[in-house]
Parts: structure tokens; C-alpha cells; sequence
């Protein structure tokens, strides 16, 4: 008998921000979100010990689904930013590194973590009241009836991801392309509930980004059909392709042995029968004049050649992910899950079918009447630059999505953050002595969180900042404004800076100067920023206004879950 080892007892950690290790890792986090933070933002390779594919990235989607960590204070950051992305896709190293701002900003104060959480959820509601507000300097309308500020929302995401590898050809390209694939997923028809189409993306590797393109209907790759041969297809008296569409298989090994036994008679083979039940529908299909049959699995040869005969064009292994799609755009929702009753309401149609050729890849594309489902063909240089890029759409097509129902964004480069500083420190300058009652703190306990929070947020503008030049906010607007690298002394900034982060204002206004502070010091309190008088949408660098102000939030409350924790009781079992 073998010997039983004691159970060891759980490790109790108390007080866990004051350890060595839990600080060395939160600050080696921080430096690497930071340093791969904006348009100028430096690549992150990983891969895992055992080798396998190599991640080159520096989305937050990516690096914080590659990092393993042993620090359970990690882990619930990390878990805490990829459930934001999940949910709107964007703005995740904004919310990372805000986080981890507002901890190390936070945990160097003499206050108590409880008086803390309540100050900076006080300051988190001036933040939302006043981005929520008409009067807000930083929040821009976005008019769905002009694309101008759509191409601005779109250029930003596609721009602040340099693994992608896009020059300005490529980006304005690229633009173009995301925006029309959109707007053919926007239904023609106004309806109670309606609902948004879908763009699915077709991967090209290995060709210029420029050949890229959108198509209305669904591409479904097909080998077997040739470019330039004549596609016949039958047609109905409206001259409309019929289709059916099968999520069943129909390869004729029906019988799943985990299902239990089946008996079979003498003399009788059960894969005849199989086939000759899938012939039937075959015949059934033929008869009921379908142009067109797809398999979501895989079709018996002899089905296949049986329909071809027939003039019936037959697709197979059409896979999982095009099934709802293919289903919403031919009508046949759901699809067809058994062989064995076919009825006509279970068909579907198209407008029409042709072949298509990108690369070495054929493709038949299917064409609707009412288009809300498309595809974009998407083409990159690499298979890592793809994969990047394949990632950069999808968040680009989500943050138009989430601009429709909400159609606000904010400025970008760094200028939502630096203005909420400035406006929070002017706000919390003028609180009445009751608010400080309420939170049950002293003036100066408030200002010194107050401090903290508002150097957290010019952290995430300083991160955008990957050489040694200077970043400066100006004392009227309280925006972001980066001056070049080696450039020299002068007395007026201006002669420096044409344009501030996110391009709406530039150096023509007499305006004055601080720089952006470090970790420490405080900058003496500016008036309230202004809105600026004139907002010119071209070439902005805008921002999500739902995603961002969302990581602001789950910014400040994993921040605060953290500070909070006294112990942490690991199992050593």
C-alpha cells in the first residue's frame, strides 16, 4: 500500500500589494502594455517553451491571451481587460493601462483603500457626467447621413496597430473597403427589431493589401469549379436560383455506433440503404427544380454525381461558420436537419451564382436578392501581418456597430485623457465642503486621490510617447501635444507643435503650455478646458465613445477590487 502524503495547509498571503513580487510583476505588465501602446507602439513576439507558432502582435486580445501568470492579482487584470475586449473589442490596452495607473498611483498614497475607492468613484461619476454631457470638449457626433468622421473612427483603429504593416495607399484602401462592407451589412428595410447583417472575412495570404475587395453575398470556396466555364444553373419561372441548404450529414454513415445497436436483417446491407435513402432525396431535389444544394458536412460522391447529372450544382463541407449566414441570406433559416421529410418551406433562393478567382483560390459566389450578408476578400503580404490585420477589421466593423447605436465618439491621441485630467482637477478644486462630508474624507484626502487619478489618466497619454521627446497639454482645451524627438530649444512651443494628438487643434491659437507630469508633482489648477469653437472632421484620430468610456469604468473597478484585497489564500495542494 502505497503512502499517503499529509495534505499541506492553504498559503495565506496577506496584504498582497505590498510584496516585492506582486509589484515586480504588476510593473513589468505595465512596461510591456505601455511600450506596445498606439501607432508608434513597439512588437511583441510569443510563443511558448515547448516552440509551436509565434505570436507578433501588439494587441491587447493577443498578448493577454499569450501571457501566463502565476500572480492571482495578474490574473484578475488580466481577466477583468479581456472581458472588456470581448464585449467591444477595442480600447483594451487603454483599459490595461489605465488599471495598472491607477493602482501604482493609488497604493502610494497615505489613505485608506476605502476611503480611496469611494473618492475615485466620485471622480469616475464627474468623468461620465461630463463625457455624457453636450458641453464635454472631447466627445464628437457622429452623422451616419456623411462618412467623414466614420473614415476617421476606422482610419484610427486601422492605424494604431503597426504589425499590420499598412502604408497610406494601403490604409485608405483598407477604409474604404471596411466602411462599404458595413454599410451592406445595414438592412435597406427599416423593421421594429431590426438587426444587423454579417461580414464575413475571406483570407488571402501571400498578395498586396490593395487587392483586397467586398462583395456583396457569400464567397464558399470550391476547387473543383474553373473561371471562365460556363456556369449553368437552373432557374425558376422568376428567374431565381432555388436552393437547400443541409446542416445534417449526408456522406451515408448515418449510423452513430454511441447511439445504441441497430438491427439489421438478413441480407440487407445498411450502406445500400443509406445511399439509396440519399438518392431519394437526390430525386425529391431534382424534381422540386433546386438550383443549388449545400451541405454543411459532407455529401456521398454518388449524391454529388447524381445532382450534377441533373443540372443541380452541390456544395459540401461548407462548415459551421457559414451556416447562419448562408441561412439569412438565402431564407433557408434554419437549415435542412434531416434527410428523411423534405418539405416546401425549407427551401431558399438567390439572385444569382458565379465563379470568382483571388490568388490560386476559386470560389463560387453566391449573390442575393436583399444584400445584408458580405464578404471581404482580405489580403496581406504575411501570414502574421494577416492574422493582425484579420483582427484590426473585425474591431474596426465592431466599433462601427457600437457608433450606430450610440453615435458619439471621442478625440484620440491622448486628448480625452489629458482634458478629463484637466477638467477633473479644475472640478475638484471647486467642491463644496458637503461632498467631502458625504464621502466621509478631508479636502486634502480628496485632492490627493484626486491627483493620483488624474496622473493615471496622462499616463495612458504619455504611453503613446515612444521616443524622448516632450509631451505637453495646453491650458485651454487640455489637450495632448507631442513635440518631435532632438528637437531643440525654443522659447515658444508653438514653433514645435503644428497639431495636438488627435488633429483638431493646431498652433495657430495663442495658447499656453505645461509640461505633461511624471509620477510626481502636481501642476497648479488650470480653469475649466473649453470645447473647442471649431471641429474640423478631417483627418481626426477618434476614439469609440461606448468602448472607451466602458475601460474607463472597468479601469477604475479592477483597480479598486485590487486595492481592496487584504489576503490571498492559495491552495498548495
Amino acid at each position: 500500500m502505497s503512502r499517503l502524503e499529509a495534505k499541506m495547509p492553504p498559503l495565506f498571503i496577506s496584504e498582497p500589494l505590498t510584496r516585492d513580487a506582486v509589484s515586480q510583476s504588476l510593473s513589468l505588465l505595465s512596461g510591456i502594455l505601455k511600450s506596445s501602446y498606439g501607432p508608434a507602439g513597439r512588437l511583441k513576439q510569443l510563443h511558448n517553451g515547448a516552440g509551436g507558432c509565434v505570436c507578433t502582435t501588439s494587441q491587447s486580445s493577443a498578448l493577454l491571451g499569450h501571457l501566463s501568470t502565476s500572480q492571482p492579482v495578474l490574473r484578475v487584470l488580466t481577466a477583468s481587460v479581456r472581458n472588456h475586449v470581448s464585449r467591444f473589442s477595442d480600447c483594451g490596452l487603454f483599459t490595461a493601462i489605465l488599471c495598472c495607473g491607477f493602482i501604482e498611483n493609488f497604493r502610494s498614497l497615505n489613505v485608506a483603500p476605502f476611503t480611496v475607492i469611494k473618492i475615485s468613484k466620485h471622480l469616475l461619476s464627474l468623468c461620465m457626467d461630463h463625457l455624457k454631457s453636450e458641453a464635454c470638449g472631447c466627445r464628437v457626433s457622429v452623422d451616419f447621413s456623411s462618412v467623414e468622421t466614420l473614415v476617421c473612427l476606422v482610419r484610427s483603429v486601422l492605424t494604431s496597430k503597426p504589425a499590420c504593416m499598412l502604408n497610406k495607399t494601403e490604409v485608405d484602401h483598407l477604409t474604404t473597403l471596411v466602411l462599404k462592407a458595413f454599410i451592406f451589412t445595414v438592412p435597406c428595410r427599416v423593421e421594429t427589431n431590426a438587426v444587423l447583417g454579417k461580414c464575413v472575412i475571406v483570407p488571402v495570404k501571400g498578395r498586396r493589401v490593395v487587392d483586397s475587395t467586398v462583395l456583396p453575398g457569400l464567397l464558399i470556396e470550391a476547387p473543383e469549379f474553373q473561371l471562365g466555364k460556363p456556369l449553368a444553373v437552373k432557374r425558376t419561372g422568376s428567374n431565381m436560383i432555388k436552393t437547400a441548404l443541409f446542416s445534417v450529414s449526408m456522406s451515408g454513415d448515418g449510423f452513430n455506433p454511441e447511439e445504441g445497436a441497430i438491427a439489421v436483417h438478413h441480407g440487407v446491407s445498411l450502406e445500400a440503404s443509406e445511399l439509396n435513402q440519399l438518392l431519394n432525396v437526390g430525386k425529391q431535389l431534382v424534381k422540386d427544380e433546386m438550383g443549388l444544394v449545400m451541405c454543411q458536412k459532407v455529401m456521398h460522391p454518388s449524391l454529388k454525381q447524381y445532382l450534377k447529372e441533373n443540372g443541380v450544382i452541390a456544395v459540401d463541407r461548407a462548415g459551421l461558420s457559414l451556416m447562419e449566414p448562408l441561412g439569412r441570406m438565402t431564407g433557408n433559416e434554419p437549415p435542412i436537419a434531416s434527410i428523411h421529410s423534405l418539405s416546401p418551406g425549407c427551401y431558399g433562393s438567390l439572385k444569382d451564382l458565379c465563379v470568382q478567382s483571388f490568388a490560386s483560390k476559386h470560389f463560387l459566389h453566391l449573390i442575393p436578392e436583399d444584400t445584408v450578408i458580405c464578404s471581404l476578400v482580405l489580403c496581406n503580404r504575411s501570414e502574421t501581418a494577416w492574422d493582425e490585420l484579420k483582427r484590426v477589421c473585425e474591431t474596426a466593423e465592431h466599433v462601427l456597430q457600437l457608433t450606430m447605436k450610440e453615435p458619439l465618439a471621442l478625440l484620440g491621441g491622448g486628448c480625452t485623457e489629458t482634458h478629463l485630467a484637466s477638467y477633473i482637477r479644475h472640478k475638484s478644486s471647486s467642491l463644496p465642503a458637503s461632498t467631502f462630508k458625504d464621502l466621509d474624507c478631508s479636502q486634502t484626502q480628496y485632492q490627493l486621490v484626486a491627483d493620483g487619478f488624474c496622473r493615471s489618466l496622462e499616463s495612458v497619454a504619455r504611453s503613446l510617447s515612444h521616443s524622448d521627446g516632450e509631451i505637453l497639454t495646453d491650458m485651454v482645451y487640455g489637450h495632448c501635444w507631442f513635440v518631435p524627438s532632438g528637437s531643440p530649444c525654443v522659447s515658444k512651443w508653438s514653433d514645435l507643435v503644428s497639431k495636438c494628438g488627435c488633429g483638431m487643434n493646431s498652433n495657430t491659437e495663442d495658447l499656453s503650455w505645461r509640461f505633461l507630469q511624471g509620477q510626481s508633482g502636481s501642476p497648479g489648477v488650470q480653469d475649466c478646458p473649453k470645447e473647442p469653437s471649431v471641429k474640423v472632421a478631417d483627418l481626426l484620430t477618434l476614439d469609440c465613445f461606448a468602448a472607451k468610456c466602458s475601460g474607463l469604468q472597468v479601469a477604475l473597478e479592477t483597480a479598486n477590487l485590487i486595492l481592496d484585497l487584504s489576503y490571498i489564500i492559495e491552495d498548495q495542494n
